[in-house]
């Protein structure tokens, strides 16, 4: 499916760093525009795949799609944000490849990423403030792989259906 057919939002600025995709429903909105403005300036290009208002949404949808752009390699990594950081976490867990994580301090930032491989960060809009959000996304994005008895584990959940 491309940006265009799902009516994907796509923003871009000069110096590019990553491809990050970031998708909320209407309780992540804040939250995700926020971080979404913050990775700009840093020089990201940021796919948007909605929610685009704090008009009510379902997260499932938002949280599915992030999931595939992500499993289809057309962004490095995704923020995912609803109002708890469960939902929209969940639904895009459910896409075959994605390892959705909760982040609601920098020690689940930097553990998602060394130990489990993480490709999408979640956030609640409700529960996490931007300044915390966004120090704790540089940190997973900063923060490699670890690899050895972590890759068996990360093996076994890629193979999960």
């Amino acid at each position: 499916m491309s940006w265009q057919e799902f009516g994907c939002v796509v923003h871009q600025k000069l110096g590019k760093f990553m491809k990050l995709v970031l998708g909320s429903d209407h309780a992540g909105f804040e939250l995700k525009n926020a971080l979404s403005a913050w990775l700009l300036d840093l020089g990201h290009q940021i796919y948007d795949v909605g929610g685009f208002s704090e008009e009510r949404v379902d997260y499932p949808e938002f949280g599915a799609e992030l999931g595939r752009v992500v499993a289809a390699g057309e962004a490095e990594f995704g923020i995912a944000v609803c109002g708890s950081d469960l939902g929209i976490c969940m639904a895009a867990n459910k896409i075959q490849g994605i390892r959705a994580a909760l982040i609601r301090t920098v020690e689940d930032a930097q553990l998602a990423r060394a130990h489990n491989n993480a490709n999408v960060a979640c956030f609640g809009g409700r529960v996490t403030d931007a300044s915390l959000a966004q120090e704790a996304f540089a940190v997973f994005l900063s923060t490699p792989f670890e690899g050895g008895r972590h890759a068996d584990r990360v093996a076994q959940l890629n193979e999960l259906t």
